[in-house]
């Protein structure tokens, strides 16, 4: 479906790489999307194979070899194994507000474009939202649209999860603009926090379910993370200081598992993970944190956030913008580790480096038309492209970036020469 908005490149290079101008890329990445109805692949998404589903018999181990080939093959394998092409709960969220920013680069006639045809595109975005949140629980919530095979168990689209949830409510707030209900369904999410996804205070804070499933030895850092955000967001819309709390009790318990060097393993304890202290989820805890600091306007982990950001910068990136894998490994060098960069070191108000972030993925992982690219592995480059892992994360991404950089004086001047 061929769904384009009326934007006038005319004026403006596709020339990919660093010379790209950033508006040109921000557009062209939303009207990839767009003009697929934001629907795509995504990064482990091999138990959408029709293949699987033809076989007169399931299997675990069958599940999960046909998952694992397609998600870490070094070409994509999916139209082989007859994958199908969905929406993503998460990303559907990241393209509305990648929308909302969009339009509001377009009243400011930084994007030669009605703002109003954004505005749709974005209020499209959340009514499909609504409209695919999980039924059977006590507020808004949401997952992915595929089955995912675990070693003990799969997780299946009727089951929510706290981060795609998470990132539904931030969409559904920042579109409240648009429709008042969309805040109202959001701050339901609270509840279902509280009680379907058992948030407990622990003595160094607070635990929360990451998702129904979750083995019980062990808890997901960032999730917490980012369920405390969550929580933070609803706080900063509403001003109901009963969403403040929960948010802080969650935060202080990952605050608490912040290792001497900066980071944070990926679970607590950490050798129930093959992950160590990897680089994009290391980038959600920050967020959440410096979330906390812009909404409370306190220092309460004012040194956990300093050393978590010296880690992150010194540790998980080069100085030339790009991101290493976790502290023990540059490669694969994600595109999911870039975008989070750029979103982090932007709220932090290092735009310069984000800058540098943005170049170097224009440069590495960016092939033209608005189409970003999975990884740069050491030797070669998976040139596939996963509408929520890469085109999602990376409008979104931009949008932030744009919209804070245009506001900050230091860099007004550079950003908008660079978008005319």
């Amino acid at each position: 479906m061929d769904r384009r908005l009326d934007v006038d490149a005319a004026d403006v290079t596709t020339e990919v790489g660093g010379g790209a101008p950033l508006r040109q890329v921000f557009t062209d990445t939303l009207a990839y999307a767009r003009t697929r109805d934001y629907r795509g692949w995504d990064y482990a998404d091999g138990m959408s194979s029709r293949l699987l589903r033809w076989l007169p018999f399931e299997h675990k181990w069958v599940n999960l070899g046909v998952q694992e080939v397609v998600k870490r093959a070094p070409v994509n394998l999916r139209p082989l194994f007859l994958v199908e092409q969905r929406r993503n709960f998460k990303g559907t969220g990241l393209f509305a507000m990648a929308n909302l920013a969009a339009a509001d680069l377009a009243s400011e006639a930084v994007l030669a474009a009605n703002p109003a045809a954004y505005e749709r595109e974005a209020a499209s975005l959340l009514e499909w939202l609504l409209d695919n949140q999980c039924d059977g629980y006590r507020g808004f919530c949401g997952t992915h649209q595929h089955v995912i095979q675990g070693l003990d168990h799969q997780g299946l689209p009727s089951e929510p999860d706290l981060v795609s949830t998470a990132y539904g409510v931030k969409a559904l707030l920042a579109g409240a603009s648009l429709d008042g209900r969309y805040a109202d369904v959001a701050r339901t999410a609270a509840e279902f926090a509280r009680e379907d996804m058992d948030y407990r205070e622990v003595p160094d804070g607070a635990k929360i379910r990451y998702f129904p499933k979750h083995p019980d030895d062990c808890y997901t850092l960032n999730a917490g993370a980012i369920a405390a955000r969550l929580f933070l967001d609803l706080y900063d819309h509403f001003g109901d200081e009963s969403l403040l709390e929960p948010g802080e009790r969650l935060l202080d318990f990952v605050a608490s598992r912040q290792t001497e060097v900066g980071g944070w393993y990926y679970r607590d304890p950490p050798e129930r993970s093959h992950l160590g202290m990897d680089n994009h989820h290391n980038g959600f805890i920050l967020e959440a944190l410096l979330r906390h600091r812009e909404v409370t306007g306190t220092d309460r982990y004012r040194d956990v956030l300093a050393a978590g950001l010296d880690f992150y910068r010194t540790v998980l990136y080069d100085d030339d913008g790009a991101p290493n894998f976790s502290e023990t490994s540059a490669y694969p060098r994600d595109i999911h580790a870039a975008t989070q960069g750029i979103l982090v070191f932007t709220y932090a108000d290092d735009l310069a480096f984000a800058r540098r972030i943005v170049d170097w993925t224009l440069d590495n992982l960016y092939v033209g038309g608005g189409r970003f690219v999975y990884r740069q592995q050491r030797h070669y480059t998976k040139r596939i492209t996963l509408m929520r892992w890469c085109q999602a994360w990376m409008a979104y991404a931009l949008g932030v970036h744009l919209t804070t950089a245009l506001d900050a004086p230091q860099y007004s001047t550079h950003y908008k020469a660079a978008l005319p």
